[in-house]
């Protein structure tokens, strides 16, 4: 067993958020070569012995990285819903973000919010996280990653409302490019009764707020 970073096999038919414990070789191999090519054309030495197995790791990062192509964020959700009677707002705040920019395939790190107000059904809190997952280790614009939270949460759910708002700094700004190193993206989605203005207002109050 491979003790390095564990991704899903491309090639297995997997739901929710399952682990497999292996690595699609196949495929590491294909990525491995290109990304030999890769160090060869920027004028390195793929033969110095500190990019002897750089390929390799390069091909397995990626991979993780954009391992929401395998997961399915539906039945993530449909995994952990359960009846109850409760129609107050949900918060799941300050959840971490890690995406890949498919512009320039630089980072973007931030923080997510999410807010619904049920409508007979909750879902397991961990779950609201891996929807987050789910979408974000993709090629992403965080425009789209917002819409797609919350239109998955709006669908499966049905809730009265969803509320989205994402945070992030994006290298492709902060390395290249305008160099703005402090610049702060955020963007927001909602639904249904956060379309309100009290209600909105609500939601944006609470994830600005600090536990005592």
């Amino acid at each position: 067993m491979n003790n390095d970073t564990h991704i899903p096999d491309r090639d297995d038919d997997i739901s929710g958020y399952q682990k497999i414990d292996r690595y699609n070789h196949g495929l590491i191999e294909k990525l491995s070569a290109n990304y030999l090519d890769v160090l060869k054309h920027i004028g390195e030495n793929p033969e110095r012995e500190g990019l002897l197995k750089t390929p390799e790791r390069m091909a397995k990062a990626m991979l993780y990285l954009t391992h929401g192509y395998d997961l399915n964020a539906t039945e993530i959700l449909n995994s952990a819903m359960f009846k109850e009677d409760y129609s107050q707002m949900v918060i799941v705040k300050d959840i971490e973000v890690y995406s890949m920019c498919e512009h320039h395939m630089l980072p973007f790190f931030g923080k997510a919010h999410i807010a619904y107000i049920p409508n007979g059904y909750v879902v397991g809190l961990s779950k609201i996280p891996r929807v987050v997952d789910a979408f974000a280790r993709r090629l992403q614009v965080q425009e789209r990653l917002t819409n797609e939270i919350r239109d998955c949460i709006q669908q499966t759910l049905n809730p009265i409302g969803v509320g989205v708002v994402i945070e992030c700094r994006h290298l492709c700004m902060s390395m290249r490019g305008v160099q703005k190193q402090n610049s702060v993206t955020t963007t927001s989605a909602f639904t249904g009764e956060f379309l309100k203005e009290k209600t909105r207002t609500e939601f944006l109050n609470l994830i600005s707020s600090k536990l005592s």
